[in-house]
């Protein structure tokens, strides 16, 4: 009571409030701390300055550096600082006392350090009863059963706990000198009535014991166990004294004796048995549950699982080897003549090396499907490695075995795979390789890929030259030119092409569909897919190189007929044109109207790409400016040198070409390729440019029904392009009449398919000239002379039914 007179006699006043992190003090209560914040050592160098008095309060967030006035509870304690020690760090040792609770009325400033106006707050009052006698008692006892649980209690504490009679003081006694969650602690500060305060804590004590009482069982358990893998590991270690005086060490024991059984009776080569046998000793001797035994033990197993000497029976018949392929693949009929080859010089030369094949393709034409076709002709295992997104050296070399979570690479675990040292191995997307600051996989590759080093092929992990001249690897790839140069030195490439119309149509009536409805559960006479819409689905829903999404279109038929069938299990559906759409949607893919009629400034240029050959239209504007060249379309550096190599080749026969010879300085021209988003590269569009060039200058049409491809030089030459079967492939899907080629490419239509060349015709052509002359719907007439004043006539861009006035059509 004496304390709440004392309090009525101060005053509300402006003191510095120290926020503390994760610390709560009660009146009484001798605290010290260290101080490092900026804010906090320049409240406590002000409170040094006056009265020596400080607000120390908690905030409420403890992960906050800078808290300011909301971020402390509003309830804490006056301090009077009883000593302050610097440390050379430049932090601040302070010892302090809790002298009385006080509340924050506002908050004066925040700025250099907090400064409050605090006003005190009085204990309210209470009567002594023997209730409140009986709750002191009660939770002496409970803080006794908490000890008993938490003996890190210093015994001047237990004897002021037992002295403390009232329970106001009793609680804040106990709250500041055990160990609780600062937030409750605080809930124990701002309770002011001293019963209630009481009561709280001893919910909280009651909760802390259990709690106590739970972790106490959970030590004395996992004492019990490590007592227990500690008297095993002794009464181990004496058996092996024991052995020892027996003269019984030197003889193998356990796992060591069983592993040196399996390696005797594979009998291996020299070098690969003593090292072995070396590991099997070095396990012997190793403590039981050691980390390195269990190494060791994983390495010789891993390494006795590889297939040393074990080998399949090769069956090369070249007749057998043909029906599989023809089964398995409808066309690809040279492909099937190269893979044949290959095997009759296997068959005559059974030791011959170096039968490392590349197939290279656009996606869905076959090339995996082929590579397990040639393991099942010549009775090899099959396994597939996929390389792609490999940008790890040690995926293809393997780790060192003294890495935790080390492993063989994938070539050492394809042969473990496949259990046989003479399988058929896919490295499926070798263009897909990457490199970066963990290695270049393609590098570990040269070794894997090289007859003249695989023979004795070093994995990391197996520490161990092992034998992969038995190997038949096949790669594949989409794109030619991502495969590095001395990779691609080391492998025989076979190139598949796209397949024409009706390719895909008898793949899909042979495969395919019996596929896909064997698949779904359905036969042949509940769902039947007529030829007519076969051939309706390849051209309306599908425009791919390969087959892969029509088969996805099939599924999609099967999908929504199997629905019908289910709900009606006697229904019979027949697919064909005309409900087609019913069951797909509308049609995905249309001919370009635009290339129905002969028209200004646009022109069928030819492009290869991973996925294939696309026909690529260019187009060419030009307007009346100051001769600015616009180049759009996402195009490639090598591109729009291209587009200017056609421009000044232009200019050198703008005379015979009907053109002003100043037509670059008075006309804009701009050359687009459609399709925007999609980046386009490459010099063979140089003779479309060109063509389109002269076309829009002359408002001359060009013929609808010709493409064209073809690299062009400043002086009109027009020099041999790559990738001619996929471009020739593309025009002959795209219903392309005439294809103009460079004349040094004409031994490439060896290569094309005969659909193709019965189609489509071809006019190799040496110079640009030759080119103008098979495009153009007329030749532009010759200007008789140079008169600066001569300009090309132009009419003004406006619509009229459809077609711009350049000729063009919308």
């Amino acid at each position: 009571m004496n304390n709440n007179l004392e309090l009525e006699k101060i005053e509300k006043t402006s003191i510095p409030v120290l926020a503390l992190r994760g610390l709560v003090i009660f009146p009484g209560m001798l605290l010290q701390f260290d101080v490092g914040r900026k804010k906090s050592i320049l409240a406590l160098s002000k409170a040094m300055e006056e009265n020596q008095q400080i607000f120390l309060v908690a905030q409420k967030d403890l992960n906050d550096n800078e808290p300011n006035g909301d971020e402390i509870y509003q309830i804490g304690i006056v301090a009077k600082i009883k000593q302050v020690i610097r440390h050379t760090d430049e932090g601040i040792r302070l010892f302090a006392e809790g002298m009385y609770r006080a509340k924050i009325q506002s908050v004066v400033s925040e700025s250099p350090f907090l400064l409050a106006e605090v006003s005190p707050l009085e204990n309210a009052a209470y009567r002594e009863t023997h209730k409140t006698e009986a709750l002191i008692r009660y939770t002496q006892t409970l803080f006794e059963e908490y000890i008993q649980n938490y003996t890190r209690i210093p015994p001047d504490i237990i004897i002021g706990v037992v002295q403390k009679k009232d329970c106001g003081e009793l609680a804040d006694y106990i709250t500041s000198n055990i160990s609780l969650d600062y937030e409750k602690k605080q809930q124990i500060l701002e309770e002011l009535h001293p019963v209630k305060r009481l009561e709280k804590l001893n919910e909280i004590l009651k909760n802390e014991i259990q709690v106590l009482s739970i972790e106490s069982q959970i030590s004395e358990r996992a004492k019990e166990q490590i007592d227990e893998n500690q008297r095993e590991y002794f009464l181990r270690e004496q058996m092996r004294a024991i052995s020892s005086e027996l003269g019984d060490d030197d003889n193998p024991q356990g796992e060591a004796d069983e592993l040196r059984e399996r390696i005797a009776k594979m009998k291996l080569p020299k070098l690969q048995n003593d090292k072995l046998m070396k590991e099997c000793d070095r396990l012997a001797k190793m403590p039981y549950g050691s980390h390195e035994a269990s190494v060791i033990l994983s390495y010789v197993e891993t390494c006795l699982e590889l297939p040393w000497n074990t080998s399949s029976r090769e069956h090369i018949d070249l007749n057998r080897a043909q029906k599989i392929l023809d089964h398995d693949h409808y066309g690809l009929t040279k492909v099937k003549e190269r893979i044949i080859e290959i095997l009759a010089v296997k068959k005559l030369s059974p030791d011959i090396k170096g039968q490392i094949i590349c197939l290279v393709g656009p996606p869905g034409v076959g090339k995996t499907s082929i590579a397990r076709s040639i393991a099942k002709a010549i009775g090899r295992n099959y396994v597939r490695v996929s390389l792609g997104g490999v940008r790890d050296e040690s995926d293809i070399m393997g780790h060192r075995k003294t890495y935790v979570g080390s492993m063989p690479g994938r070539i050492v675990a394809a042969l473990k795979q496949a259990g046989t040292n003479n399988p058929l191995i896919l490295l499926d997307e070798i263009d897909k390789l990457g490199n970066d600051f963990r290695g270049d996989p393609a590098s570990a590759l040269l070794e894997v890929l090289d007859s003249e080093q695989n023979s004795s092929f070093f994995d990391h992990y197996i520490d161990m030259p092992f034998d992969l001249s038995k190997v038949m690897f096949i790669t594949t790839a989409n794109d030619y030119s991502a495969i590095p140069e001395p990779l691609l030195d080391r492998m025989d490439v076979i190139t598949l092409g796209s397949y024409t119309h009706e390719e895909k149509y008898h793949i899909a009536s042979k495969h395919l569909i019996p596929k896909q409805l064997k698949k779904h559960g359905m036969n042949a006479k509940m769902l039947k897919i007529t030829p007519a819409a076969i051939h309706e689905l390849i051209d309306g829903y599908t425009r791919e190189a390969g087959v892969r999404n029509l088969e996805r279109q099939i599924a999609s038929i099967c999908r929504k007929c199997a629905k019908k069938i289910v709900e009606d299990s006697n229904t019979k559906i027949t697919v064909s044109p005309s409900n087609l759409e019913e069951l797909l949607g509308p049609k995905k893919f249309k001919k370009d109207e635009l290339t129905k009629s002969d028209m200004v400034g646009l022109v069928n240029g030819l492009a290869w790409t991973s996925v294939g050959g696309e026909l690529l239209p260019i187009e060419v504007a030009v307007m009346d400016g100051t001769g600015k060249i616009e180049l759009t379309g996402s195009l490639g550096d090598v591109m729009k040198e291209s587009a200017r190599t056609a421009i000044s080749c232009i200019r050198t026969r703008a005379a015979s070409l009907g053109i002003s010879h100043d037509f670059y300085s008075k006309y804009d021209i701009h050359i687009h390729a459609p399709e925007g988003a999609i980046p386009k590269d490459g010099p063979s569009a140089g003779t479309a440019m060109a063509t389109a060039i002269t076309s829009a200058l002359t408002n001359i049409p060009i013929k609808h029904d010709i493409a064209m491809t073809g690299e062009i030089t400043l002086l009109g030459r027009v020099l041999p392009i790559g990738g001619l079967k996929e471009k020739t492939m593309a025009a002959y899907r795209s219903g392309i009449k005439t294809v103009i080629i460079p004349a040094d490419n004409v031994s490439d239509l060896a290569e094309i398919d005969s659909v193709v060349k019965n189609s489509v015709d071809f006019l190799p052509v040496e110079k640009i000239d030759q080119v103008l002359e098979a495009a153009l719907c007329k030749l532009p007439e010759p200007k008789p002379d140079k008169n600066p004043d001569t300009e090309i006539t132009i009419n003004p861009v406006k619509k009229q039914s459809g077609v711009l006035s350049s000729g063009i059509p919308q």
